[in-house]
């Protein structure tokens, strides 16, 4: 079997910026070499058993020579595989894409090109730097600043650029920065030019230091500008005044620990992510099926006994209708019951599986929950309870209060994780992690076992719950809460955070 090469551009750092095309490629890679800059978010939603292969290159640092990639790319794709080489950016601009194409095509490897968002462009855009605009830059040019002037022969150009071209982009030029400016004013380029840096552009960790061809190195040396860094030189600097936008996101910067399990993980991350935040996810909690189903097997023969069934988590929905599956059964077993979702989170997993909830509780609270099943006159009534091995007590007895007959039965078990991330934790006890989330109870308990009960460095972070039961054992545990969601959702998470933030920047802006 003949194997492929994808040269793939992975974009200039945001994940959200990879091509359609690009993403399809990840997912039917066998194997991914990948770069230096390829945001690791990209490689976390890749398939299960895909080879990945960093050969990453930095500054004075390079994992592997070119000439050994290029050796790896044609052995990887004798051998039948699809393989994604990941490059930042593009891979044609200034990314030795081509070399790599030149190699393959002369050993007759398939391969195809798949451009990418070049950073050369999207670092200026998240900056609210247009590369061209009308009355000001009708040219652009994007240069390599590995250039230095201990090389024997210039490849550049320097006297027909740099007063020929508009806007001047380098790449790669921060170990030069005073040569390129130096040769630029030597040319003919005014001092008084505008001039930007842009480090870690498209990403929360972006940094933009604004100044002139004659005062950049200075200013640069003064923010500790270094690698990876975008100069952009020209008039169309001058606009970021009026034109930034990423920086003034709610949650521009802050970097917020996900504590979720990794599966769920992501629709949490990314929207933090879309707000401006860095997303870091240590999960404090895995789920599994119960290990002995017996009874189980013993309530699914006696699903007509039950006139309720309540289902309080994604989890419990999750893990019931994977038990269904390996019977051999589907969602018509539950065709005589009328069905409770706590939240609609847990409304929208059932929806899935074709169940259309006939109560969905809005407010994740025992009280608020028994006020809306006591209406539905549940008296009299027996209910099931799918759920972990931490059967919620109050709720349990709460309808057995209303007269109700409740059976919970553990469809899954919550289980801590052995250990977390050491980086994470490390950034955890330095007070590095602006915010700390908190989904579920489990995940409060999970967090505080890997953190060996050091609740002192978690509340160094602001703490962010769901609501006000996962906010309770925070609490409990002697953490202080400082946000608690007002809709019980990752979403209404976020809209929590974000509402803090706006608060604390306009009292800021507008000291009282």
């Amino acid at each position: 079997m003949e194997g492929k090469v994808y040269l793939v551009g992975a974009g200039p750092g945001d994940p959200g910026l990879i091509t359609v095309k690009g993403f399809r490629c990840l997912e039917e890679a066998d194997v991914i070499i990948y770069d230096h800059l390829v945001d690791k978010g990209l490689l976390n939603k890749v398939r299960q058993g895909v080879e990945l292969i960093y050969v990453g290159k930095q500054p004075k640092a390079h994992v592997m020579s070119q000439e050994k990639i290029n050796a790896l790319l044609v052995a990887e794709a004798r051998e039948g595989k699809v393989v994604v080489r990941l490059k930042g950016g593009d891979p044609f601009v200034l990314g030795r894409g081509g070399e790599e194409a030149a190699v393959l095509a002369s050993e007759g490897i398939p391969f195809e090109i798949v451009p990418g968002v070049t950073t050369a462009i999207a670092a200026p855009a998240y900056a609210g730097i247009p590369v061209t605009h009308r009355g000001i830059s009708s040219s652009l040019a994007v240069i390599t600043g590995h250039e230095s002037s201990s090389e024997s022969r210039a490849r550049i150009a320097w006297d027909r650029m740099a007063t020929g071209i508009d806007t001047l982009i380098f790449l790669m030029g921060m170990e030069n920065l005073a040569y390129i400016t130096t040769q630029l004013i030597e040319n003919g380029r005014s001092p008084a030019t505008p001039m930007a840096l842009i480090q870690w552009g498209t990403t929360p960790k972006q940094q933009v230091v604004e100044g002139t061809l004659a005062d950049i190195v200075y200013r640069a040396r003064e923010a500790n500008i270094g690698s990876p860094a975008v100069l952009i030189v020209g008039e169309v600097v001058e606009l970021r005044r009026k034109l930034r936008w990423f920086e003034n996101k709610p949650l521009f910067g802050k970097r917020i620990l996900v504590t979720r399990r990794r599966e769920q993980a992501v629709a949490l991350s990314e929207a933090l992510s879309l707000e401006g935040a860095e997303p870091i996810e240590m999960p404090t909690i895995d789920i599994e099926m119960a290990p002995s189903q017996g009874h189980l097997d013993d309530v699914l023969l006696r699903l007509s006994e039950f006139h309720w069934m309540l289902f309080t988590s994604v989890n419990g929905v999750e893990s019931f209708f994977n038990y269904l599956n390996r019977r051999g059964l589907d969602s018509r077993k539950l065709y005589d019951l009328k069905v409770c979702a706590i939240g609609e989170v847990t409304a929208t997993a059932l929806r899935k599986y074709g169940i259309q909830p006939d109560l969905v509780p809005q407010k994740y609270s025992s009280h608020d929950i028994l006020i809306r099943l006591k209406e539905e006159g549940i008296k009299g009534k027996r209910l099931l309870l799918p759920c972990s091995q931490m059967v919620n007590k109050e709720l349990v007895h709460g309808l057995s209060e209303l007269g109700a007959e409740v059976e919970p039965v553990v469809a899954y078990n919550t289980l801590p994780v052995d250990s977390g991330d050491s980086k994470v934790k490390e950034l955890l006890m330095r007070g590095e992690v602006d915010v700390v989330t908190f989904t579920s109870p489990s995940t409060v308990r999970g967090l505080i076992t890997l953190m060996e009960g050091n609740v002192e460095a978690l509340n160094k972070a602001v703490i962010a719950c769901i609501g006000p039961v996962t906010a309770a054992s925070a609490t409990e545990s002697r953490l202080r809460v400082d946000v608690i969601a007002k809709k019980y959702t990752t979403d209404g998470l976020v809209e929590a955070l974000v509402e803090r933030y706006k608060k604390e920047a306009e009292q800021w802006v507008f000291p009282r």
